[in-house]
């Protein structure tokens, strides 16, 4: 057995680097493993099924690098794969370990920012459409009335290095209104995309001073932290050597090249082939 055991972090793309960037930072000794499947991402317009088949696919892999927990830093995996892995797969393939996502600790805090109880979501179609963060958020705090808009255009732009261009301004202004004008009294709206803080400047050019833009980083990063405090049983499992490896089922050049962006530092990444 290998000393290493991370924790890993697995997303479609690029986007869950800005997870992990905020993860890191909270609990820097641990070992990570990051993981995206860049080769076929976005995952956001596929359906269920070939989210749960990729996500399951990834999830094994790590599994096999050594990880006893893994955070889907993929909010349409956490939509659309999480509860099936954890509930069906996860007793058959190793149920001493962990798979987590980012939409319950996102929806377990909302009710902290909003006064008005109207929140936005901004996120992908397969996010929207799962219907993933209303649902979590009754659970946690009913008195919320949840509105939300699907932003297909935004994580090409951002993937494409256009998150900073004039051009990018008409989608994120065109999208940004058309979930405002759902509620005149909505105060605190979520980006449910790992990809969107990035465009966290050009957003606030087209909201109102008095609404709240909340990232997942930090939630994501703060929960872990909690988790592993309530679980040492998982914690004593993860290695603590302060290590980082990146694996992409994509192009390493490309992956190193863009994944700078999102985690703010160079990256020296691996190629992996999954095979089903």
């Amino acid at each position: 057995m290998s000393n290493i055991s991370p924790i890993g972090v697995f997303d479609s793309g690029y986007g869950g680097l800005t997870v992990l960037k905020a993860i890191v930072e909270k609990l820097p000794a641990f070992d990570y493993i990051y993981f995206g499947d860049n080769a076929r991402a976005p995952y956001g317009n596929r359906s269920f099924d070939t989210v749960y088949e990729y996500t399951l696919q990834s999830v094994k892999w790590l599994f096999k690098k050594g990880c006893p927990l893994i955070i889907l830093a993929c909010n349409t995996a956490s939509a659309k794969a999480l509860r099936t892995i954890q509930q069906n797969d996860l007793p058959k393939l190793d149920d001493s370990k962990r798979v987590l996502g980012v939409i319950r600790p996102s929806a377990e805090i909302i009710g902290d920012y909003t006064e008005t109880n109207r929140v936005g979501i901004l996120g992908t179609n397969g996010t929207v459409e799962s219907m993933s963060y209303p649902l979590e958020i009754e659970k946690f705090f009913p008195e919320i009335k949840v509105y939300q808009h699907a932003c297909p255009l935004w994580v090409p732009l951002v993937e494409n290095n256009e998150y900073a261009s004039p051009g990018a301004d008409y989608f994120i202004k065109k999208d940004t209104e058309e979930l405002l004008i759902q509620s005149a009294e909505i105060d605190t709206i979520l980006l449910a995309c790992t990809h969107y803080p990035l465009l966290v400047d050009k957003i606030k050019k087209y909201i109102p001073p008095n609404v709240q833009l909340i990232s997942q980083g930090e939630i994501v990063a703060a929960s872990l932290e909690n988790y592993l405090l309530r679980h040492p049983e998982i914690e004593e499992r993860c290695s603590k050597n302060g290590q980082i490896q990146f694996y992409t089922t994509d192009s390493v050049k490309d992956f190193d090249k863009h994944s700078a962006i999102f985690f703010g530092k160079p990256v020296n990444s691996n190629h992996v082939e999954l095979i089903s």
